[in-house]
């Protein structure tokens, strides 16, 4: 039986120092999530007073527990939880939930607030995410671990709820957990049988536990307000290192409010302040509101301190280690501090230098370049890899009880690829990526948008990239894709259109301190021809000159990708009608915004008129070509056809660019 550092009637009382914490925030910004904190009270004690491993004063140390709490709406059950055992989050704080300027927003923030390990609110991404991080730990261990010592030894923890549950995600996540048998994932599903619509039978029947079972997840059942039973049920899941652990606790929402318990109005809405007196009475809870009792504090400062002396002696052990083991020691070093070399640059263009070929396939040989300088990169594909070409060569792939590779198999499961990739890359150590055809982001797009919230280096490969997939057709064939992922604020989207670009484009995402949507073609393109003066340094600005006429431009042609060669023979056809074309290359229109107003107008002088073309729709191009400006694109969804038919079609051969843009410089 598991040494029980608090007993049970001392966790009763800390469980409703929580409950009205909780009840007192929400109330005093009538605004928040009351039920479920008062519900899960009893499950979060018992495991932060007993099972959790941290410290309080090193919250990023690499060996604590991760918790994740998934059902994000209830944020004060975890803004609670972090005041009370130690974190740098004053009371002041909790009295500031949900306004402007707190460390105590509506849902936890990752970066935001100290302790809290992911952003969690969208229901189900918290599930996967944890999922992320236990696979990342198992990895981890597997690199670092010695008979002597093993500085990678914690658990992955979570509590979700009926939300996290009925979004498909939660699924796909659990799968791939079960199929990886991930003994150090346990999660505590607060079932409590309540939603904002009402019972969760009106939309719900599932057999929760068999659902599970499938997945070869290791089940308990327990009732989440019996302190015995939540005890036991967190040991058994500990122990049990085969298997991933869902531990179902049935518990009563708004537990102890006599009007509002096991009601959908407890669950997004304040109690309001005869009901939360009447729940003061019915607990026997007789302090004022923020009051804790010094016997409350006492309890969980009692927990710090042994949690303390445990990690003293992890890091005499791990000292030891370090200097016992000095190649594992080095590859530590490397992988947690996301070690690049200083000369990445040129081994990256080396790999590609006067090679054409489609862009994806001219990524998947710099990731060969990347992976042998950077240990910490891993990923994988949604069972795509040999056309995203997104395999590390030479690499075992992760599979059940082998976690030393680096090639990871999501399966066809992006949205779970996308929030696992998260978890990596919010673990720590790795720099993850994730790769599936662009038409699919919609299936991951949601993860896409937490990578940009929580500002991760999580990276993104999207091949096949626009209607040039050709005969797979309108399904297969992203239009408004690219523009789409544009719109997501902090996310890096480049689109290469050559092997130089494409080595410079994984550079960037490489030293980026957020995500990276790396966006390649199927097809195959030229080496672009590009002036003598340039240099890899103008790429990585997001928009350069490929080539200009002596003089000045009639007219600046921008473009990225698959269509940068096309401008660039459109402008020789320009040229012999007399018209003089500045071709202008633009792998990244984010970056490029974000230069200097002096180098844009470098690049793109005022007054000249101002063309883009990109086989997408044109809606992101419009600040860089004006009001007046032509955008060139496709506005409409494509068709099964080979690529060359439909690029004669939609009007993308040269001669057609040519003259569209000679017919737009006659108005």
């Amino acid at each position: 039986m598991h040494h029980i550092m608090i007993p049970a009637d001392k966790a009763r009382q800390c469980a409703d120092a929580i409950r009205f914490l909780s009840v007192d925030a929400v109330e005093r910004a009538n605004s928040g999530h009351p039920g479920l904190p008062m519900g899960a009270a009893d499950c979060a004690v018992g495991l932060w007073g007993n099972f959790l491993s941290f410290n309080p004063e090193d919250p990023r140390w690499p060996n604590r527990d991760r918790f994740v709490l998934s059902a994000g709406h209830g944020s004060m059950l975890l803004y609670s939880l972090l005041h009370l055992f130690g974190y740098d989050l004053p009371l002041d704080e909790l009295k500031n939930f949900r306004q402007w300027g707190s460390k105590t927003p509506g849902h936890p923030e990752f970066g935001h607030t100290v302790g809290v390990e992911v952003t969690t609110g969208p229901l189900g991404q918290g599930f996967a995410n944890g999922v992320g991080m236990a696979l990342a730990s198992k990895m981890a261990a597997e690199r670092f671990n010695t008979a002597d010592f093993k500085p990678i030894d914690h658990t992955v923890y979570a509590l979700i709820g009926d939300g996290d549950l009925q979004e498909g995600i939660s699924y796909e996540a659990a799968a791939l957990a079960g199929h990886l048998k991930l003994g150090n994932l346990v999660y505590i599903y607060d079932s409590n049988s309540i939603t904002i619509e009402g019972k969760t039978s009106l939309a719900w029947s599932e057999n929760i536990s068999g659902r599970f079972g499938a997945c070869d997840w290791h089940v308990q059942e327990i009732d989440g307000h019996n302190y015995d039973q939540i005890i036991a049920a967190i040991a058994a899941a500990k122990a049990e290192t085969n298997r991933p652990s869902l531990i179902i606790a049935t518990t009563h929402i708004a537990f102890g409010s006599p009007a509002k318990q096991d009601s959908s109005g407890a669950h997004g809405s304040p109690l309001g302040a005869d009901e939360i007196a009447a729940t003061r009475a019915n607990l026997g809870w007789p302090h004022a509101p923020f009051e804790i009792p010094q016997e409350v504090r006492d309890t969980c400062q009692d927990r710090i301190d042994e949690l303390k002396q445990n990690y003293s002696a992890w890091q005499r052990g791990f000292e030891a280690w370090h200097a016992a083991n000095p190649d594992k020691a080095k590859l530590w070093d490397e992988m947690w501090n996301k070690h690049l070399p200083a000369n990445l640059s040129e081994e990256l263009l080396a790999v590609v230098a006067g090679k054409d070929g489609a862009t994806r396939s001219l990524s998947g040989a710099v990731l060969q370049k990347a992976a042998a300088l950077i240990p910490s990169l891993v990923g994988g594909s949604a069972d795509l890899s040999p056309s995203n070409n997104s395999d590390i060569k030479g690499a075992a792939s992760v599979q059940t009880g082998s976690f030393g590779g680096r090639n990871l198999h999501f399966g066809i499961r992006e949205h779970a690829m996308g929030a696992v990739v998260n978890g990596m890359a919010l673990y720590g150590c790795f720099i993850p990526y994730g790769a599936t055809f662009l038409v699919f982001s919609d299936y991951c797009r949601p993860s896409v948008r937490l990578s940009a919230l929580m500002q991760l280096q999580s990276i993104y490969i999207f091949t096949h990239d626009s209607f040039f997939v050709g005969e797979d057709g309108p399904t297969h064939q992203p239009i408004e894709h690219v523009a789409s992922l544009r719109l997501i604020p902090g996310l890096q989207v480049i689109r290469p259109a050559d092997g130089i670009e494409t080595a410079l484009a994984w550079q960037a995402a490489l030293q980026f301190a957020g995500p990276t949507a790396l966006i390649l073609t199927r097809q195959k393109l030229p080496v672009i021809a590009r002036p003598a003066s340039f240099t890899p340094a103008d790429a990585l600005k997001g928009g350069y000159i490929v080539s200009t006429p002596d003089g000045s431009a009639d007219v600046v042609i921008l473009a990225s990708g698959s269509e940068v060669h096309v401008a660039a023979e459109a402008a020789l056809t320009l040229a012999e009608q007399g018209i003089k074309a500045r071709v202008v290359s633009v792998p990244c229109l984010e970056t490029f915004q974000a230069q200097s107003i002096e180098y844009r107008n470098q690049v793109l002088p005022a007054g000249i008129p101002r063309v883009a073309f990109e086989a997408g729709q044109g809606g992101s191009w419009g600040f860089l070509v004006g009001h007046d400006g032509l955008f060139i694109g496709v506005e409409h969804f494509g068709a099964s056809a080979p690529d060359k038919i439909l690029a004669e079609q939609f009007g993308f051969t040269a001669p057609q660019v040519a003259q569209r843009i000679a017919t737009f410089l006659k108005k």
